[in-house]
């Protein structure tokens, strides 16, 4: 709704009801301790010009809500996470209505989620005795369950009382009492495609907002209700997004005698198409891939699904030649995705031996990580896979020794830091290299403590546009 719609809707129909709670807190531009003129009573004219000046005093009193309507509305426009968007929500309208404290449940009507409850003054505690009131008996279980209202309808809930209504349900006074509020206010937020959730605003002592404020936070919450379903979609996406990513990854590592795995995956926001795998081959072999799609988005993550499966069948008929499963590889993606590149690592290990061939397409090399050495394994250079005709390059042969740690990783890893490859490089080597002793004997804690000095300050946050990988393997 724009400011001239504002405007054209907002009319005072008289003098509003005065707040019982002293000492309101003030928003700009809105004070409701100074009634409108009442429209039933003709002025007693004063001095020449009054009416004229009370034309102006109402006119500027419209903008002067109008405006502070707009700000908020603003305010919550900027916000880009749902959470983010649920607690301004509640903020603004506690000051529209002169509250301290309030809850909001996000509960949209398709049954398609998310479901949730965030409050504003009130800790997990506090709403966890909430939620023991029979849901009948809340401003917003009713709203929630009620028919949709018709357009217009006002149908936001006041109490101003609690302590005093002889209906409330015991348990409700109970936790009111405890929590310490004495009345309640509770708007709807819906929008055209139905009810998606009901915010509650709580006061301390017996009060209700006024006819002005609750015109105000009415505005208000249908604009907020448009904002938080947009954000509901998009939250919805990603989850999805999330969820197909993590079934199409491993679920678990394998367990193979002589050796200890530990992984981490970071998603970035966009969603792109890092993977990794580990899985048991013939003769007490592993096999050990990480790799990287081109692209971002659902697109991305279905062709890494198809890639690892593939890569998987390659390996257990061929894995003991690195070569052979990425030149299979390389033909799949040139045939079916020709349009696609992507950077491959695939390793064939022999735990009892410590032995390990590898063969790398466009990937960044290994690091070694042990006691006495702290090395990346020299690889020869080639190109990601679907970049050439046909693609080939030698395997590299090598051999750990006893409690060394062999580190697999994507580019993601390099490219958060935001410095150039080389520097990049080196920060990934020197925080393999500080690895303490006692952290060198656990592959989980030393993957945690490579990905906490590569990427500190929030580089390790899902808004990087880049996913991050590391496979760990420990040989015993």
């Amino acid at each position: 709704m724009g400011v001239c719609d504002a405007i054209e809707q907002y009319a005072p129909a008289g003098k509003p009801s005065a707040m019982n709670a002293p000492h309101l807190p003030k928003v700009a531009g809105i004070d409701s301790t100074v009634p409108p003129q009442d429209h039933t009573v003709a002025p007693v004219p004063q001095a020449q010009g009054a009416p004229a000046l009370m034309i102006q005093d109402r006119l500027a009193g419209w903008i002067s809500d109008l405006t502070t309507l707009q700000e908020l509305t603003e305010r919550l426009a900027r916000t880009a996470a749902l959470d983010e968007a649920l607690h301004e929500l509640l903020r603004a309208g506690a000051a529209l209505v002169g509250a301290r404290r309030g809850l909001l449940v996000l509960e949209p009507s398709d049954g398609l989620g998310p479901d949730t409850t965030v409050g504003l003054g009130l800790t997990r505690a506090d709403l966890g005795h909430i939620e023991t009131v029979p849901r009948a008996a809340t401003a917003f279980g009713r709203l929630l369950d009620a028919p949709p209202a018709p357009p217009g309808a006002e149908t936001g809930i006041v109490n101003a009382d609690l302590l005093a209504d002889s209906t409330l349900d015991p348990r409700h006074r109970e936790v009111a009492a405890r929590l310490g509020y004495a009345a309640s206010y509770a708007l709807p937020l819906s929008t055209e495609a139905g009810r998606i959730g009901a915010a509650v605003w709580l006061y301390d002592e017996p009060a209700e907002p006024g006819e002005r404020q609750r015109h105000l936070v009415g505005l208000y919450a249908r604009q907020a209700a448009e904002h938080l379903a947009r954000l509901t979609e998009l939250d919805r996406a990603r989850t999805t997004e999330v969820t197909l990513r993590e079934e199409l990854l491993p679920s678990r590592l394998p367990r193979v005698a002589g050796v200890r795995l530990a992984a981490r995956h970071r998603t970035s926001a966009l969603g792109g198409g890092d993977w990794f795998d580990a899985l048991p081959l013939p003769d007490a072999a592993l096999g050990l891939a990480v790799g990287s799609v081109t692209g971002s988005g659902p697109s991305a993550v279905a062709a890494m699904g198809r890639l690892r499966a593939s890569l998987r069948a390659y390996a257990v008929m061929e894995g003991e030649d690195p070569v052979a499963v990425l030149s299979d590889l390389e033909l799949l993606l040139r045939l079916t995705e020709p349009a696609r590149s992507a950077t491959a690592l695939f390793a064939y290990c022999e735990p009892a031996l410590r032995k390990i061939v590898l063969a790398g397409a466009g990937h960044s090399p290994p690091l070694v990580i042990g006691e006495r050495r702290t090395e990346f394994v020299e690889t020869s250079l080639s190109a990601p896979l679907g970049m050439l005709a046909c693609w080939e390059a030698p395997s590299v042969e090598f051999q750990t020794q006893p409690g060394e740690t062999v580190l697999l990783y994507t580019d993601g890893l390099l490219h958060r830091t935001g410095d150039a490859m080389d520097r990049a490089f080196a920060r990934l080597h020197s925080a393999a290299a500080s690895v303490p002793k006692p952290v060198r004997e656990d592959p989980d804690a030393l993957v945690d403590h490579v990905l906490r000095a590569v990427l500190p300050d929030g580089l390790d946050s899902v808004a990087s546009d880049e996913d991050v990988v590391l496979l760990a393997a420990r040989f015993e």
